[in-house]
């Protein structure tokens, strides 16, 4: 895909149709800091934090953790600022690339 012109948060709302994808090993911290605070805490069960991102026109993606954080295992869960296995969704395997090539 080359350069990524642009890469935005958008309303969570916008992830209809995503799927996981793959996933990616990286400190929350990074992920901070490449797009920002979490647009969302998760759905209170199963995910404690997502992003979701829109990468030029049309192309929506999702970071999130999955069952290892507070919501789901409680006092033995990960707080947020711990967590290192996101996953990755989207429509396509093509956005997990679009991650890791953003993450360098």
């Amino acid at each position: 895909m080359g350069t990524v012109a642009t890469i935005k948060k958008v309303a969570s709302g916008r992830a209809g149709g995503t799927s996981l994808q793959g996933r990616i090993n990286v400190p929350y911290s990074r992920l901070v800091k490449a797009f920002g605070r979490p647009n969302s805490k998760g759905d209170k069960y199963k995910s404690d934090a997502e992003w979701t991102l829109q990468v030029g026109r049309s192309t929506i993606i999702t970071i999130y953790n999955w069952k290892d954080g507070k919501n789901y295992l409680g006092k033995e869960g990960l707080p947020v600022s711990r967590i290192t296995d996101w996953h990755i969704g989207g429509k396509t395997k093509g956005v997990v690339n679009i991650i890791r090539n953003i993450l360098g």
